[in-house]
């Protein structure tokens, strides 16, 4: 049985099937020949899979992150940014990671933040000097941010699947994303120095103060989010239906930046990118409750156990195991199906939940712009039609400092779990 589970979805994942076709092959394959339940069970999971109140944030958030990218919100964050960061040697590149950050802290969807810094940060670097390779393969590893640095899509589908609070989850992604995001600056200086690239300007105060008032409301949907959340006005859920009204009045009131056929437009987008993802999570739960009945879970926390393995052994095997995933699953299928096996594991060897949760994130965000198959790198070549080797060998640098804010994130629980007696 175990290895029909396996298997099965494995090879339809070859010859092309979509995720959740080949989810819902398998989950009824099994349900016919292994285990004796009414076929009624079949509609009722998958429904139930979606029966979640946390869900509502997730149209919420794709919608005000779209429409922010659409409504003059993104382009008034990225002069902001500019100005603070203009009189650093790698102004133009800091540039696009501290809009990245800032943008990850209003969108909650990877594959739209890359589109959205990369349509208005690309051809800046480019016109700075710097290389194809190095330009997209930066706005490729840029936009994971967005995974981590709340909200975050993913860690609302993990605290759902694992039963943990989003609110906690979302405050232990910020120390991991400030993180990445520190190693990447980095790699950025040391990169412009060795090409010999210098774009820096004075910084200007007046600058400053025009792009502060200029992007004031811009600035307030991250102050609604966060303050709305930490303060205890508003729930996740409800953060993200107000986020979505202030997005709408300030794109078409303040800044009137988008006509109501634009705004209708966006809605039909964030409709059907949620229903790409809620499809997968209703299929994926099913296949979930099947992999908890067959006693997988329960059989994989004994064989741990009875290895005796110390935790940070088994730390790294579920890391080694999850960047492989993350290579070829999106982070919602791959949450979905994975964390009823694994978060019992993590528990079984003392790791926090929440703590466990982050890990699990950052593995899959390192998929999403990991070649060959990462989410984000399709997006990119999109855009910009860079060639896949080029744009491969310009990943590797990103992912080996990523693999290493993992690890530190891995062994130093402090890095996520410090910020939650301050914000909760």
């Amino acid at each position: 049985m175990y290895w029909v589970m396996a298997l099965m979805p494995f090879s339809l994942l070859l010859l092309g099937f979509p995720i959740f076709l080949l989810l819902l092959a398998t989950s009824i394959v099994m349900l016919l020949f292994f285990f004796n339940v009414p076929l009624t069970i079949l509609h009722q999971l998958i429904f139930g899979s979606l029966n979640k109140y946390a869900l509502l944030a997730v149209p919420f958030f794709v919608f005000a992150g779209d429409l922010m990218s659409r409504g003059g919100i993104s382009e008034r964050l990225l002069r902001w940014v500019a100005s603070i960061v203009g009189g650093f040697r790698a102004s133009v590149p800091m540039t696009s990671l501290g809009f990245a950050a800032l943008f990850g802290a209003i969108s909650g969807v990877t594959t739209a933040a890359t589109a959205a810094i990369g349509t208005l940060t690309y051809p800046r670097m480019r016109k700075a000097g710097y290389s194809e390779r190095f330009s997209s393969a930066l706005i490729t590893a840029e936009g994971a941010l967005d995974n981590l640095i709340p909200p975050s899509i993913a860690m609302i589908i993990y605290g759902i699947a694992s039963e943990t609070s989003i609110s906690a989850l979302f405050a232990a992604g910020i120390g991991p994303g400030l993180l990445l995001a520190s190693l990447f600056a980095g790699y950025i200086y040391y990169h412009s120095i060795k090409a010999g690239i210098s774009t820096a300007e004075p910084f200007s105060i007046m600058e400053f103060l025009r792009a502060t008032r200029d992007g004031v409301w811009a600035l307030g949907a991250i102050a609604i989010i966060f303050g709305g959340i930490y303060s205890g006005v508003f729930s996740p859920t409800e953060a993200a239906g107000v986020v979505c009204v202030y997005a709408i009045f300030v794109s078409y009131f303040v800044y009137q930046e988008v006509t109501l056929r634009e705004l209708f437009e966006t809605a039909a987008r964030s409709m059907y990118l949620t229903g790409l993802i809620f499809a997968i999570i209703a299929v994926a739960g099913l296949f979930a409750w099947l992999l908890t009945i067959s006693g997988l879970s329960q059989n994989a926390v004994a064989f741990i156990k009875a290895l005796d393995a110390p935790a940070w052994a088994v730390l790294l095997v579920i890391n080694l195991f999850l960047l492989f995933v993350g290579c070829f699953l999106d982070p919602a299928s791959a949450l979905i199906m994975l964390t009823p096996l694994l978060a019992p594991i993590a528990v079984s060897i003392g790791v926090d939940p929440v703590h466990f949760g982050i890990i699990v994130v950052m593995n899959l965000t390192i998929g999403t712009f990991h070649p060959p198959f990462g989410l984000n790198i399709f997006v990119c070549q999109a855009l910009f039609k860079t060639p896949s080797a080029t744009l491969y060998v310009g990943l590797v640098p990103f992912v080996a400092l990523a693999v290493v804010a993992l690890l530190l994130v891995t062994y130093i629980p402090a890095i996520s779990l410090s910020l939650q007696k301050y914000l909760l």
